[in-house]
Formats: C-alpha cells, sequence, structure tokens
C-alpha cells in the first residue's frame, strides 16, 4: 500500500473517478442517479482516506526544473505523489501533480463532503437527479485538481472547471433569485481568474525567453528571478483572484447570496471547500512566487487590515440577519478573514493555524448549512422567525445545532479553538495590536451565533406547524455524526495534524525569508519581454 500511495496514479484515480462517476450517474437515469452518485462518493473517499496514515511529511520528489539561468536539471522537491507526463510538450504543458502538507488536508476535506453532500440532497432533490448529481461529481474532480496541480497551465484548467457546475448548481436548484445569484458569482470569480491568467503567461514568456524551454511547470516559475517592479504587478493579479474567491472585503458580495440561493449541497461545498481555494492559492502560489512583494510593508498592512475588516464588519452584518442561512454566510467572511491573518502572519504557528481554521472552517460550516437544509426540507424556510422552541419537538436536532454553534464560535475543546488559538498566537508575534483587535471577533462570533440558536430551538414553542415536526432520522445523523467526530478529534488532539502540516509550512516561511530579488531591474528588456510599468 506504501509504495502505491506514494505514487502519482492515487491521485489520477482521485481525479478520475468523480468524472466516470459523472458519466455513470448521468446514464443511470433519474431513478438510480443518487444512488450511482452515493457509491462513487463513498469510493472517492475511501481511496483517499489512506493517504493520511500513508503521507510521509519529509518526503521529497525529484522533478526537472530551472536550476538557475539558462539551465534545467533534477532538483529535490518537497512534495510525495508527484507525476509529470506531456501533455502538450510544444508549449511546456504537462500533467504535473503533487501533494504536501498544505495541500493534503484540502484533498481530503474534499472527498469526505462529497458523499455527505450526496446524502444531504437524497430527498432534497426532486428534479433533473441525473444532471444534479454529475454536476456534483464534476466538481469534485475539479476541486480536487485545483489542489493537487503543480502546471500552472493545469492549475488554471481545473480552477476555470470548478465555476460551470458550480453556476449551474445555483442556477438551476437554488431559490427564487437564483440566476442573480449565479451570474454574479461567475462574473466575479472570472474577472479575477483572467487576471491570473494573464499574469501565468507573463511568467511563462519570461521563462521561455530564460532558458529557451517552454514551461508551465510550479518550480520553475518558483525559481524564475524576477524584478520588484514585476512581482508586485504579478502578485497583485494573483492576489486579487484569490481574494475574490476566499472572499476577502470587499469582494465579499458575491457569497451571502450564492448561499442563500443554492441548494444545501452547493453551499456546503462551496463553503467547505471552494472559499479555500482562494486561501490555498496564497498559500501555494502568490506568495511562494512573488515573496518580496507578498511581504512588502505596504502588502501586509493592506492584508491585515481587510482581514479585520472582514472578521468585524461580517460579524457585525451577521447579528443583525433574520434568515439563519445568511448569518452562516457572513460567518465563512469572517472566519476566513482568520485565516488571511495567519497566513500574512509569516511564522509557523500563524501558517499552521490558518490550515487548520480552513480545515475546522470546512466541517463545521458545512454542518450548519445541512442542519438548515434539513430543517427546510420541514418547514420550508431560512426566517428565524418562524421558529422557536424546537429543542421540545427536536431534541437531536437542537443537539446538533448547539454543537455546531458552538464550534463554529471556538468552544473549547472543538477545531474552531485550537484553530482560532494558533493564528491569534501567529499575529501577536508579528503585529501584537493586530491580534489584539482580533481577538474582538470572538467575542462578536458569540454576539451573532447564540441568538440564533436561541431563538431557533429554546425560545418558546408557540407556532402550531412547530409542534409535531420530525426529528432527525438515520440519514441525516449519519451526515453529522462524522463532522462531529473530526471537530472533536482537531479539538482535542490536533497534533496528527500539526506534523504533517509542519514541514511543508516550515519550507513557506523560510522560502519567503531566503529569497533575493533579481538583480538586474532590466532583465525583463534582455530577454525580449515588455517590461513593466513601475508601480505608484
Amino acid at each position: 500500500m506504501q509504495e502505491l500511495y506514494g505514487s502519482h496514479w492515487i491521485l489520477a484515480a482521485l481525479l478520475v473517478i468523480p468524472l466516470i462517476g459523472a458519466l455513470a450517474a448521468f446514464a443511470a437515469g433519474e431513478a438510480n442517479a443518487k444512488r450511482v452518485a452515493l457509491a462513487v462518493g463513498i469510493i472517492e473517499f475511501v481511496v483517499s482516506v489512506p493517504l493520511f496514515w500513508t503521507f510521509d511529511a519529509a518526503a521529497v520528489c525529484q522533478q526537472s526544473g530551472l536550476v538557475g539561468p539558462g539551465q534545467i536539471g533534477s532538483l529535490p522537491v518537497p512534495f510525495q505523489n508527484c507525476g509529470d507526463v506531456a501533455w502538450m510538450p510544444d508549449w511546456g504543458i504537462h500533467y504535473r501533480v503533487g501533494l504536501d502538507g498544505i495541500s493534503l488536508f484540502m484533498v481530503l476535506l474534499t472527498t469526505l463532503l462529497l458523499p455527505l453532500m450526496v446524502l444531504g440532497s437524497w430527498t432534497y432533490i426532486q428534479q433533473r437527479q441525473r444532471l444534479y448529481y454529475s454536476m456534483l461529481l464534476a466538481l469534485t474532480t475539479g476541486v480536487v485538481g485545483v489542489f493537487v496541480a503543480l502546471d500552472l497551465f493545469l492549475f488554471y484548467v481545473f480552477w476555470e472547471m470548478v465555476l460551470i457546475p458550480m453556476y449551474f448548481l445555483i442556477g438551476i436548484w437554488g431559490g427564487k433569485e437564483r440566476i442573480y445569484a449565479a451570474v454574479k458569482f461567475f462574473l466575479y470569480t472570472a474577472f479575477g481568474s483572467l487576471l491570473m491568467l494573464v499574469a501565468i503567461l507573463y511568467l511563462f514568456f519570461q521563462v521561455r525567453a530564460l532558458v529557451g524551454t517552454p514551461t508551465f511547470s510550479y518550480f520553475d516559475f518558483i525559481r524564475l528571478p524576477l524584478t520588484g517592479t514585476q512581482q508586485g504587478w504579478l502578485f497583485l493579479a494573483f492576489a486579487l483572484a484569490f481574494a475574490v474567491k476566499v472572499p476577502m472585503f470587499p469582494f465579499h458580495t458575491w457569497l451571502p447570496a450564492a448561499h442563500v440561493q443554492a441548494p444545501t449541497a452547493g453551499s456546503v461545498v462551496l463553503a467547505g471547500v471552494l472559499l479555500k481555494m482562494g486561501t490555498y492559492g496564497f498559500l501555494r502560489f502568490a506568495l511562494p512566487l512573488f515573496p518580496h512583494a507578498a511581504t512588502a510593508r505596504t502588502t501586509v498592512t493592506i492584508a491585515m487590515v481587510l482581514g479585520l475588516i472582514g472578521i468585524i464588519y461580517a460579524a457585525m452584518v451577521a447579528a443583525v440577519q433574520p434568515n439563519a442561512k445568511r448569518l452562516v454566510a457572513y460567518t465563512s467572511v469572517a472566519h476566513l478573514g482568520f485565516v488571511v491573518l495567519g497566513i500574512f502572519a509569516f511564522n509557523l504557528q500563524g501558517i499552521q493555524g490558518a490550515l487548520l481554521v480552513m480545515i475546522g472552517h470546512g466541517l463545521s460550516t458545512p454542518m450548519l448549512f445541512f442542519l438548515l437544509g434539513m430543517l427546510y426540507e420541514r418547514r420550508h424556510s431560512y426566517e428565524v422567525g418562524d421558529f422557536g422552541g424546537l429543542a421540545a419537538s427536536m431534541p437531536l436536532f437542537a443537539t446538533m445545532l448547539v454543537f455546531a454553534a458552538m464550534a463554529s464560535i471556538g468552544l473549547p475543546g472543538t477545531s474552531g479553538f485550537v484553530s482560532e488559538f494558533l493564528v491569534l498566537l501567529g499575529t501577536f508575534q508579528s503585529n501584537p495590536f493586530v491580534a489584539l483587535i482580533a481577538t474582538a471577533g470572538v467575542i462578536f462570533a458569540a454576539y451573532y451565533m447564540l441568538p440564533m440558536v436561541q431563538r431557533t430551538i429554546f425560545n418558546r414553542l408557540d407556532r402550531r406547524e412547530n409542534h409535531a415536526i420530525a426529528d432527525l432520522n438515520s440519514r441525516e445523523m449519519a451526515i453529522l455524526v462524522p463532522l462531529v467526530i473530526l471537530i472533536l478529534w482537531i479539538g482535542v488532539y490536533p497534533r496528527p495534524f500539526l506534523d504533517r502540516m509542519e514541514p511543508a509550512a516550515t519550507a513557506l516561511v523560510e522560502g519567503l525569508q531566503n529569497t533575493r530579488l533579481a538583480p538586474d531591474p532590466a532583465r525583463v528588456a534582455n530577454v525580449g519581454v515588455p517590461p513593466m510599468p513601475e508601480l505608484p
């Protein structure tokens, strides 16, 4: 097993299984599509799970890459499961994949949520089922591809591939304003993606002019010498694409609309993994490719301020939301604000804390959306005012909702506490004042979450339609229990997660500290690529 799970074939399987499953679900017809999708989701998860135990954080792969100006050679890189197969060699485009401690947990989170999303849609989706489950499975291939791609062209293909099924999930099976939400989601993310594409092409022509060999390799791009001005513009292009996807303030306005209109599984995948594509993009690409621009005082200040605004502003807006689903949507902006602070703290505690927040948020927030979806199936409403006293008629539901809310606000013993603690610790080391303000966000989290829980399950049971409402069934408990176990595991014993991500996080921090700018600011003009204008 160790040999199999150390090869690139396991990543290829994780990419191909849901894609084949999408075709199978579509061909199975309306009656059997969800059964096929559930079987494929379980297989995908079972295939991925051994990666956790077989993962060797100290492993390296041998990749051909840019050693120095005009030189290509074999280089050890801190990844495992590496694969490199020529796809369009004349343009330097390869199927190049790999896994490290940063991407490992994002892949596992994606495969975990897939069968849960199918179960969560079991009775919710009644129309166009084969198309729905095909979109859900195809989306999984795109998300996994984003997290394992080490060729910038391949990464961009998967990045854009995610947009299409998500657009249809919202636009076809969403609420009354689904078309507006779907178009807004698509336009926001597509605009940012186009800027990133321009930056990728610029890097491609830079490398080709320098070494005479076309390549989109991540390892070639990361060793390309760039001037400060080049790094500034290129970082800006990548950062905008990732900031929209996170979403960071002020690019967050598409998120509440998308969440409210999306079906339950759409909200789960959006909160669980799609938003993490943005923060993952910062960790994997924006910081390592452009370290001087990323660590510049102006960049760090802007990122920290936007992260703080996201935490405080989202909490205040969430506190006045009458719609429970919109409230939970704004909590994502606040949680991802903590991730931004951890990333731009540029120390081990901050990076590890950011990764743990990404994982913890990917468990607690989907759990909240699952619960709200289960309630919607019974009452066809997300309005907090339509409920009250549900603890009397739905004790299991009330227990699970309280647990998910406590995990979301960071109660000790849950994943939210240890992750936010590490972020605040790392942020305090780099900027104590920012950490002090961010700590207020933890208090605000209780301010917006606890009143919603109280009004939903602990107020008077004064509405007749809430008296005979059915409690959670075995299928719904099967969705929630795995999330509860993982939230408690990370909260009580996070060491297995921290150990696996530590080498990758350490390499990132050390790489940011040890890089140098290209010595010749005029180098661009000498290799036939137009120079960039100076940043103002």
